[in-house]
């Protein structure tokens, strides 16, 4: 029985400009903490008190930080209920395809961590891939639902914590003695090697925001990815986004409300600096950020549909469809940009430099993968995944 990869022809457009535009978001949020990592990043920001660069750090708040994760976890879950329905729809094997496809990514993002940024999401990915076979299994209200509960319930911190202590596990010890002073040093003088064994011990320490924070999320939005890709709503997107209309901009006036108020507002509050209540602000700040980017899908969908914009919006489907390399190439990037392998700008720039150099190299990007795509028909490292997932070589000149 043959093993057939999905032809570039069968290509959905828009999906590939949604996994452009997540692409984007994500580099300029990551851009954010490479530049500056999360143990001195408030000491350092609050040198900057222009007007400019509190609004740009006010913009990113409200237009960025947890805007673009949701997307690409609904893409990719929304891409592997896809590739499930057209295996099945061939008579193909989907079990041992995908544990094979999940297990080569889950190894492309080991090696990001390892060799050039510790902020990988691709191996969370991967793990969630695997559960595919059995997600898509599952009836649209227990899909539906679960995505719900997991975004909106609030005690992943505890229950981490829990289990933390339970193995009597303390992440935070790996980065004791490492100051502010002492990364910046490592970072923009030290050797390549140092900046390796950094990015593993700064990996483990984000241990609980990545499976406290950032995985619940990611599952949530994969289910509901597998729920799209399951009743097959991608293949008629338009008349989808336009019943759409009414909640999603009901949806939007209502958490945007929430996230102004919570900016300008509600940390001000004595009822803010009460534990629980904190814990509850800030969790609805999050429920609110992922249906802006939700929101932010609905958007595109209709200036796609139902504008003349269709144009200008087609330069993202070239990033989109090399998603894998154009990721990895930015932490390639951030890399030389920031360290001591290259320019060692760590630390060195304002938030608006920071912001206006992560929209300056994906320009760059966009440039560089319509050139690519105009002779290979995959990006470098999404033919060799292909190759590796499909256990042959495939031609990718075209």
């Amino acid at each position: 029985m043959s093993l057939t990869p999905v032809k570039p022809k069968s290509r959905i457009d828009l999906l590939d400009v949604y996994r452009g535009f997540a692409v984007f978001g994500i580099f300029v949020v990551n851009s954010v903490i490479m530049h500056s990592t999360f143990v001195n990043q408030d000491a350092y920001l609050a040198q900057f008190t222009s007007w400019y660069d509190r609004g740009t750090q006010q913009l990113l708040q409200l237009f960025f930080y947890t805007k673009f994760f949701p997307i690409f976890s609904l893409l990719f879950g929304l891409g592997i209920a896809m590739q499930i329905l057209k295996r099945r729809k061939e008579h193909q094997p989907v079990a041992g395809f995908l544990v094979r496809r999940m297990g080569f990514l889950f190894l492309f993002g080991a090696a990001h961590i390892i060799f050039l940024w510790s902020g990988d999401v691709i191996h969370l990915y991967a793990l969630l891939g695997m559960s595919a076979v059995v997600c898509i299994k599952a009836s649209n209200k227990v899909l539906l639902w679960s995505s719900l509960l997991l975004l909106c319930f609030p005690f992943y911190d505890l229950l981490l914590g829990w289990l933390f202590n339970s193995i009597h596990f303390d992440p935070y010890v790996y980065l004791e003695g490492f100051d502010g002073e002492r990364i910046n040093q490592i970072i923009t003088e030290g050797a390549y090697t140092q900046g390796l064994v950094l990015r593993l011990r700064e990996y483990v320490v984000n241990l609980p925001m990545l499976f406290g924070f950032l995985a619940p999320i990611a599952l949530a939005m994969f289910l509901l990815g597998v729920y799209l890709g399951k009743n097959k709503l991608v293949y008629d997107l338009k008349s989808f986004i336009l019943k759409l209309k009414k909640p999603a901009l009901l949806i939007a006036v209502i958490t945007n409300s929430y996230r102004i108020l919570f900016l300008t507002l509600f940390t001000s509050i004595d009822l803010y600096k009460t534990e629980g209540f904190r814990s509850a602000f800030i969790k609805m700040m999050v429920i609110c950020d992922v249906a802006m980017g939700l929101f932010y899908l609905w958007v595109l969908g209709w200036l796609w549909y139902m504008t003349p914009f269709q144009k200008l919006m087609h330069p993202l489907k070239y990033v989109g469809q090399m998603a894998l390399t154009n990721y990895i190439l930015q932490s390639a990037i951030g890399l030389f940009l920031f360290s001591s392998v290259g320019l060692g700008w760590y630390e060195q720039l304002s938030p608006t430099q920071v912001a206006l150099l992560a929209v300056s190299v994906f320009i760059v990007q966009v440039f560089f993968s319509k050139l690519w795509l105009s002779y290979f028909k995959y990006g470098p490292l999404e033919w060799f995944w292909r190759c590796l997932s499909y256990k042959t070589l495939l031609k990718i000149k075209r």
